[in-house]
């Protein structure tokens, strides 16, 4: 005698099921189960269900019955019988916080060798850096300054981003040395829709240029010079550019600590000229000069992707940037404190992680 069981699909589930067989993105064995009941509540007999989903008459017996007994929600997998897996994660953390032994020769934990290690599934080890946020393949950078006069050169720039003088314009000077024109040997292939603008790995070097940029904080204007080279001579050149943009009026530059920047010309020029005055960052705190978040935007957007036949074509091309840059122009605002920044910047305090 056939054994029979009795669906009655209603309304609301039936378009639960319904939709299950119209998703992409569904589990097949979720698919599978709502065709069987809903087949099975249209009235198609058992062995014809056997044929049309292709599974076997007690699968087809089984899912009829465990709907029937508890709905939709009988249809969702159920947790697999067996013993649970039995993993120390506390271990798997402190064996990933220390160095792997000499042996490996290596410098850090991979999952797979860790697994190696304890006995345990690669698989296991990467469920638990997970959990515990662990990276081992990662790495970020700091420095800490180790200028005598940290403290007061910090407090120094700060203060003219924070509260400039009066009747003064606060300018950050830098030059970024040897940008290369680098041309590819194809073309730049465009940008299209599922696929990132594509150019050859490999260059020929037409020869380079230094960029001397002036970012007036207040309006994030900047004036600029490209020059073949990156010595005092070209530094006073470009000093004497900016001073002659901003006439009659008082200027604090912030540089860092480059040698042409302290050069005997440049310090008789500045005794000639003192409406200007110069202002150094700490040694390795040229991250405290505002303009070199402008070099990282041009890097991004102008040069990098770039393919210049010669230096005359990266100059040019710098030239439009900036050109484009000042009609739109917007001022970069300091928000830290001296005091929020010397908390990151001491040896033994917290680091900001800031790459150099």
């Amino acid at each position: 005698m056939a054994l029979t069981v009795s669906v009655e699909v209603p309304g609301r589930d039936r378009e639960v099921l319904q939709s299950w067989l119209r998703a992409t993105s569904i589990p097949a064995g979720l698919a599978q189960r709502a065709r069987i009941v809903l087949l099975a509540a249209d009235g198609v007999a058992v062995k014809d269900i056997v044929e049309r989903v292709g599974v076997s008459k007690p699968t087809v017996i089984g899912w009829k019955k465990r709907y029937a007994a508890e709905g939709i929600a009988g249809l969702e997998d159920r947790p697999k019988p067996g013993r649970p897996a039995v993993i120390d994660e506390v271990a798997v953390v402190l064996a990933t916080l220390e160095p792997p032994p000499e042996r490996l020769a290596v410098t850090h934990w991979s999952s797979r060798l860790l697994g190696v290690e304890l006995g345990i599934s690669h698989v296991w080890i990467g469920k638990i850096w997970r959990r515990w946020g662990l990276q081992p393949w990662k790495a970020e950078t700091f420095k800490f300054s180790t200028d005598p006069e940290l403290e007061a050169k910090v407090r120094d720039v700060v203060g003219l981003y924070l509260n400039p003088p009066d009747k003064a314009v606060v300018l950050c000077v830098d030059e970024k040395s040897q940008v290369q024109a680098l041309d590819r040997t194809a073309p730049i292939l465009p940008i299209r829709p599922g696929i990132p603008e594509k150019q050859t790995h490999d260059y020929v070097r037409h020869g380079t240029t230094t960029l001397f940029a002036a970012l007036e904080v207040a309006t994030g204007r900047v004036e600029q010079v490209c020059l073949p080279r990156h010595r005092h001579q070209e530094f006073l050149r470009f000093l004497k550019q900016v001073a002659k943009a901003y006439p009659r009026r008082k200027l604090h530059l912030v540089v860092d600590n480059y040698a042409t920047h302290k050069h005997p010309a440049v310090r008789a020029w500045l005794a000639r000229n003192p409406r200007i005055t110069l202002h150094f960052t700490p040694t390795s705190g040229s991250w405290l000069n505002l303009v070199e978040v402008f070099f990282s935007i041009i890097t991004r957007q102008a040069i990098r992707r770039g393919s210049y036949s010669s230096v005359k074509d990266l100059i040019a091309a710098i030239g439009r940037f900036i050109d484009g840059w000042n009609e739109r122009c917007h001022p970069f605002v300091w928000t830290k404190t001296a005091d929020d920044l010397l908390d990151h910047c001491r040896p033994g305090q917290r680091t900001s992680f800031t790459r150099h």
